[in-house]
């Protein structure tokens, strides 16, 4: 059956003839394109209907993978509808123009891919930092150290992969690549430093984003917040942001007190002269109270001794190890250790001494010790 037997067909069933006057290949055009919207919307509600099934699910690597997914299959349904489209209407009127259709729907094809596992790549970096089960999270800067890897891997074979489909030279490309990057890497060569300092704080890890880093070699000193390819972001203790380069931190020393095992108690009491003959018992009493004390270590470093007779006091050292490393924490238990020393020192009669001075007369002169028996000799010295 031709097109003039199915358009009389039509004809004795009311169609009317301004309709009928179109050539077949635009009927075929209309028919591909409706067909393409119809199979976009039936995708989008399947997808929407698989999406709700997964997310019922305890396993979040099905809920990733339909989530990368639905853009690029629907947008694949309309790259392969619209380019069958144009291949019926270079058919019917060839031009110039569609003879670059191959290519480009080869290369649209390749990006939609792309796309997907670049999605998917985004969401297996944050499924790696969600606790499931018994298993730990991956830390956030060894996640975003994978996904950064896998995304740019994606990219750099994506883009090979469509010049070649181009009809590009890829041996060419590269060879172009390892020529220019030479003179790339004397013009750009801060940008590789800072680019392999990164890649050595992703390897050594010698901290992570949310640690509380310091360098006593630089003026740096905060929170970790976003570690890049090129610089770190740092929010400092007034929260300004700090962006160091990554090459900093190869030639730095760098302190990560967010590691510390325990935090340190190093006080100084003073105890008056006058309480010389309490000291020993104070110093056993402190002593007994840090090993009793439940927030203090004493398997670690535990010290009290008479440390050194000062200018006005006998000075106790006191040095031990909390248990927390909590800044907020420590502090007050280093508050309550402080005032049960004080009232220590308060239970056995003594007190804590405070900066004083005392003058020691050994003899006086004949003239001032016969003036200051006389009460008018006192006074006239008084008066003086």
């Amino acid at each position: 059956m031709d097109f003039s037997s199915i358009k009389g067909w039509l004809l004795q069933l009311g169609v009317p003839q301004t309709v009928l006057g179109f050539d077949l290949w635009v009927y075929q055009v209309f028919l591909v394109v409706f067909c393409t919207l119809a199979l976009s919307a039936f995708s989008g509600v399947v997808l929407g209907r698989v999406a709700t099934l997964t997310s019922r699910s305890s396993n979040l690597w099905d809920d990733a993978l339909v989530a990368s997914a639905k853009r690029p299959i629907k947008y694949l349904i309309w790259l392969l509808g619209l380019s069958w489209a144009a291949e019926l209407t270079h058919a019917a009127a060839p031009t110039a123009l569609f003879e670059y259709l191959g290519p480009l729907r080869r290369a649209g094809a390749i990006v939609l891919v792309a796309w997907f596992l670049f999605s998917l790549a985004k969401h297996f970096e944050q499924v790696l930092q969600v606790r499931r089960g018994d298993k730990e999270p991956m830390d956030p800067t060894t996640a975003s150290a994978i996904g950064k890897l896998l995304r740019a891997s994606i990219l750099i074979t994506a883009t090979l992969v469509i010049l070649q489909n181009l009809g590009f030279s890829i041996s060419g490309v590269l060879a172009f690549g390892g020529v220019g990057g030479i003179a790339v890497g004397f013009a750009a060569k801060d940008l590789l430093a800072n680019f392999f300092g990164g890649l050595t704080v992703y390897m050594d890890r010698p901290f992570v984003v949310g640690d509380w880093v310091r360098s006593p070699d630089k003026n740096i000193e905060g929170t970790v917040e976003h570690i890049g390819w090129r610089l770190t972001r740092i929010r400092t203790f007034d929260k300004r942001p700090l962006y160091v380069p990554n090459a900093t931190f190869t030639t730095i020393s760098l302190e990560n007190p967010s590691r510390m095992s325990h935090r340190r108690i190093s006080e100084t009491v003073g105890v008056r002269y006058d309480d010389m003959a309490q000291v020993k018992a104070i110093a056993q009493a402190v002593k007994a109270m840090l090993i009793e004390h439940p927030e203090i270590d004493n398997q670690q470093t535990l010290i009290v001794n008479l440390n050194s007779f000062g200018a006005s006091s006998v000075d106790l050292m006191v040095y031990c190890f909390t248990k927390t490393t909590v800044w907020v924490r420590f502090h007050e238990v280093k508050q309550d250790v402080l005032l049960q020393i004080a009232d220590i020192i308060t239970q056995h009669g003594a007190e804590i001494a405070f900066p004083t001075q005392t003058l020691h007369v050994a003899s006086l002169p004949e003239q001032f010790a016969a003036a200051s028996v006389s009460p008018g000799g006192m006074g006239s010295k008084q008066g003086q």
